[in-house]
């Protein structure tokens, strides 16, 4: 078990997307609301409480979602105004907290951990929670615990605009009444092969053998199930996390897209879009991500390590590289295209191919971006090949 003098914040802005929707739009609230776009390609990206009543989920197609709700209002995406509420958040918890993690644009851990010497760590996160409802209109829920992974449960408990604290020592207490969908990593695949062994609770896996979990789910993923299972987790917040440093882009096909031509040029196009971004933003990237998401909605993923750059060419050639690759595995027509660039780091030393002109190439880029800065980024298209 954690030791108990760790105190790790979860908070989590409820229905982010909706919610920054109702600020902008006071007619929305109390009324069955889903983010997404007009069209039978689109899926639901966040969805009030009102449509979940009907069944309306996440990820479900636009189109599923208004059959469950016909009354359902969908609102398109406006991710210029879901940056500017997600900083405000930040920068009061930036304002207030030792140490901080944006996991995602909506979500934050905090390691509080030290802070009960002075006063308590709910009396603090309590006041900090209400600051950032009276500060930014959002409601917000926050989950606190010995770990990272029990705070997180214990926020989707606490919510809607709630709070909760799973006092040290009771990690597995808590956990032990949940269904098995709530631990973090359990997905649909794992949680369907352990229903069909008959478990459905957290505590049924806390009394399951690790070893009968390593022999069903694989040694590693197996025992790491079986300690969250157990409320243990010893991972730790950390400001500066790589994998939270990317950039990215996704292209939804209105009809599923079987021609590769096609797809390659999508992935290039879009490559050179985030190549131009970390350019602008004087970043490197060293990863490369390409996602596809088949008609049957599964999402295949594959990433490769380079060189850090922020040049086209070697990001687009590996970009295309993984994704010939991919298409060896998923032959299969694509719903959806993604590109990731991650692993970012400030730009120093751009280290380029000693084969290659360095200085002319670098003021070939900086032309380049010069036009795109002043008539657009879509106003300028490099030969294929190039």
């Amino acid at each position: 078990m954690e030791t108990p003098n760790r105190h790790i914040l979860h908070l989590d802005l409820d229905s982010f997307f909706v919610s920054v929707a109702c600020l902008l739009n006071p007619l929305l609230k109390g009324k069955p609301v889903a983010i997404g776009e007009e069209s039978n390609r689109s899926v639901v990206s966040s969805c009030s409480y009102e449509a979940r009543r009907y069944g309306v989920r996440s990820a479900m197609p636009v189109y599923q979602a208004k059959r469950l709700c016909p009354q359902l209002i969908v609102v398109s995406h406006g991710r210029g105004q879901y940056g500017k509420y997600s900083g405000m958040v930040a920068q009061i918890i930036a304002n207030e907290a030792p140490i901080f993690q944006q996991a995602s644009i909506d979500e934050f851990y905090l390691d509080l951990t030290g802070l009960d010497r002075f006063f308590g760590c709910f009396q603090w996160a309590s006041q900090l929670r209400q600051r950032i409802i009276k500060e930014t209109g959002l409601p917000i829920s926050f989950g606190l615990a010995t770990n990272k992974m029990v705070a997180k449960v214990a926020t989707g408990e606490a919510k809607p605009n709630g709070q909760l604290y799973v006092q040290p020592g009771t990690e597995k207490q808590f956990l032990a009444p949940l269904t098995i969908d709530k631990i973090p990593m359990a997905g649909d695949v794992t949680c369907r092969k352990l229903r069909s062994m008959g478990m459905e609770t957290v505590k049924q896996l806390q009394n399951c053998p690790i070893e009968h979990l390593q022999r069903w789910l694989g040694k590693k993923h197996g025992e790491l199930l079986w300690q969250r299972a157990q409320g243990i987790d010893h991972s730790q917040v950390q400001p500066d996390e790589e994998d939270a440093k990317s950039v990215s882009k996704e292209h939804t096909f209105e009809t599923d897209v079987q021609d590769n031509d096609l797809l390659r040029k999508t992935i290039v196009r879009m490559t050179e879009k985030l190549a131009y971004q970390l350019r602008r933003d004087k970043q490197l990237s060293a990863c490369v991500t390409i996602k596809l998401r088949l008609p049957n909605f599964e999402t295949c993923t594959r990433q490769t390590t380079i060189a850090a750059t922020c040049f086209d060419k070697p990001l687009t050639q590996t970009a295309l590289q993984i994704f010939d690759q991919l298409r060896l595995t998923y032959p299969q027509p694509v719903r959806l295209i993604g590109v990731r660039l991650s692993n970012l780091t400030p730009t120093a030393a751009q280290q380029l191919n000693l084969f290659e002109p360095a200085e002319k190439l670098t003021q070939l880029y900086t032309a380049i971006d010069w036009v795109k800065t002043k008539y657009g980024a879509g106003k300028l298209v490099k030969a294929q090949g190039f």
